[in-house]
């Protein structure tokens, strides 16, 4: 995909959920997809979240990705300066596993919508990023065309492992 820029803004509120963003970072890369990746607080730095929000457009972004846990505000504050979509992950916590997250992310006010996704799936946002991409980048509609059948060969060998496993319980093996 040509571009002069990242298109896919990856956001955080806590260098903690980077292994969940990283899971995004590394989907979207291994397509080709330019993303830029930050760590900015919508509690410790309201004004940073913002600002970048508010210059995604601008700065050529197309989609952007939030993570957040606990109270997870930073998917909505974001949502709330940018007309982009924005992509809600939310991130395990120390308190409700995630879903206190899930629920803070996806019960969004009306006028400020969040996609979201399954708590710590950021290689679903990748992917629903990518799709929101794919309506204007018909270049990405192969690529995803292909993750399909390759999920679908995954699911098919998982299948005969577990065919496998049948006969050799009914056997007695």
């Amino acid at each position: 995909m040509a571009s002069k820029g990242p298109l896919v803004g990856i956001l955080m509120g806590s260098s903690t959920d980077l292994p969940v963003m990283e899971s995004a970072a590394r989907l979207l890369q291994s397509f080709g997809v330019e993303w830029e990746m930050r760590c900015i607080s919508a509690h410790r730095n309201p004004g940073g979240v913002a600002d970048y929000a508010a210059s995604a457009s601008d700065r050529g972004l197309r989609v952007i990705v939030a993570g957040a846990g606990g109270a997870a505000h930073l998917p909505g504050v974001v949502a709330a300066h940018t007309i982009l979509p924005v992509i809600g992950v939310p991130c395990s916590g120390k308190s409700l596993a995630g879903a206190d997250s899930l629920y803070s992310i996806v019960q969004m006010p009306p006028g400020i919508p969040v996609a979201t996704v399954g708590i710590d799936a950021g290689r679903n946002a990748g992917i629903l990023a990518m799709q929101i991409l794919a309506v204007r980048d018909r270049t990405l509609r192969p690529k995803l065309d292909q993750l399909k059948v390759d999920l679908l060969a995954e699911n098919q060998r998982k299948d005969d492992e577990v065919l496998a496993a049948s006969r050799r319980i009914r056997e007695g093996k």
